[in-house]
């Protein structure tokens, strides 16, 4: 074939190509989203009328003026809130992010888009990034308290734990409300000061209003609280007033299960987590409920879910592909669901990756830590474990971590401190971990 064909067939294919991308960012452009229906006991309140209602006109005022830069913002907040409301974070981030982009588009330093495309970023585990554009919009308007909440986040996501504490005590500064309070007690947490992050969260409960979803997530936070300081009828306490006050709420009936759970109550506590997997998209659900299949004697189903999550953590990763704005990074979530399926060079893999992106998260070095733990890399644990020990956590968990790598690794004195930390008040968490670690800690 002559050169001349060559090159005429290759400048063909190559506008054929073209074609194609353009096609298909225009596609992109004019893709519209709408409110999905809701399901369950959800789908029967007044809230949820009103919200389809207001995201209906919404619409057709964007629809008539795509300028308007008031129904874009609220749509992408409408959006934004359905994303929590639900667990759909997948489709919803990407069409706040649609309408969030349609305004950056007309004015680039418009402070609301900026901070919901930072929380956006947030919702798909894209921290850095949501992290970068929190503190471009904080430049804008740095009186805003909810911009703050943003980057305490994003600080505590990347590791930046002084950063995240100037942020709270500005936040709360500018308006105390149960944004802020919430935050303060999830950086007590993180501290180690267990009754001053229950105060904290007492207050952010008291600062909603009963039966709103952000009230009753920060209830079911403070219950979850009460079970790692061993005060599970506390704990129960709330989240059957967070399921009065907001029917079918899923984190709520989640707590419930892992209260019949510790009881071993394991019928009643995989009922609970197959009703609140039903309601909402949340693989942690379906996590919580591998270990309990295992624990009930049914490890053909603990295996089968085991693999429900790991695809479906790789398919919404996967997405980053095709959109570099959006796909929920997971790798500390895959980290763990493949230790479940013993698959632990999968597991570091993944907890590899997002180490790499975040190397002074305490949680991401934890699991690290804990990967190489199981893989029997004792060694190779300790440096990620004193990381992850920086700033003096109590949680129940990582002490039981410590402990037990302590342990394989002949510090006897600290294996017995953190596991007699960790077990004390009886904290509720994974039966099989407590289990492990009481029979070391008799062991020393």
């Amino acid at each position: 074939m002559k050169k001349t064909n060559i090159y005429t067939i290759l400048l063909v294919l190559f506008g054929f190509f073209i074609v194609l991308i353009v096609a298909r960012y225009h596609n992109k452009e004019k893709q519209s989203y709408g409110m999905l229906e809701r399901t369950g006991p959800m789908s029967q309140t007044k809230e949820w009328m009103v919200t389809r209602n207001y995201a209906t006109a919404l619409q057709e005022s964007i629809g008539k003026n795509p300028a308007d830069i008031k129904a874009n913002l609220a749509l992408a907040a409408l959006f934004i809130q359905e994303a929590r409301v639900t667990g759909n974070y997948s489709y919803y981030d990407k069409a706040a992010m649609k309408y969030v982009n349609n305004i950056l588009k007309m004015d680039s330093a418009n402070f609301e888009a900026m901070t919901f495309k930072s929380l956006i970023y947030l919702s798909q585990h894209h921290f850095a990034d949501g992290l970068t554009i929190a503190e471009k919009a904080q430049r804008i308007n740095p009186y805003n308290a909810f911009i703050y909440g943003i980057l305490v986040d994003g600080n505590v996501e990347m590791g930046h734990y002084d950063s995240a504490v100037a942020s709270a005590d500005r936040m709360v500064s500018i308006r105390p409300d149960l944004r802020s309070y919430s935050r303060i007690s999830y950086l007590r947490e993180i501290y180690g000061d267990y009754p001053g992050a229950v105060r904290a969260m007492k207050m952010a409960v008291d600062a909603g209003a009963p039966g709103d979803e952000a009230t009753e997530w920060a209830r079911v936070q403070l219950g979850h609280l009460y079970e790692y300081t061993g005060d599970l009828r506390n704990a129960a306490m709330h989240y059957t007033i967070a399921l009065d006050e907001r029917p079918g709420y899923a984190y709520a009936l989640a707590g419930l299960g892992r209260i019949e759970l510790e009881q071993k109550n394991y019928g009643r506590a995989i009922a609970y987590y197959l009703k609140a997997d039903s309601l909402v998209k949340d693989y942690s659900f379906k996590e919580e409920l591998v270990e309990m299949y295992k624990l009930s004697g049914e490890p053909s189903k603990a295996d089968s879910l085991s693999r429900v999550v790991i695809e479906g953590m790789s398919r919404d990763a996967s997405s980053s592909q095709q959109d570099e704005n959006l796909g929920h990074y997971a790798d500390r979530e895959l980290a763990y669901a493949y230790l479940k399926t013993g698959n632990f060079d999968k597991a570091l893999e993944h907890a590899l990756t997002e180490y790499n992106r975040r190397p002074g998260n305490i949680d991401v070095n934890e699991t690290v830590a804990w990967v190489y733990y199981c893989k029997g890399d004792y060694v190779k644990a300790l440096p990620f474990l004193h990381t992850a020990m920086k700033t003096k956590s109590k949680n129940p968990v990582l002490l039981c971590h410590a402990g037990l790598i302590y342990a394989k690794t002949g510090d006897k004195a600290a294996a017995r401190s953190n596991l007699q930390e960790s077990l004390q008040s009886n904290p509720n968490f994974a039966a099989s971990l407590k289990t492990e670690g009481m029979n070391t800690l008799k062991s020393l």
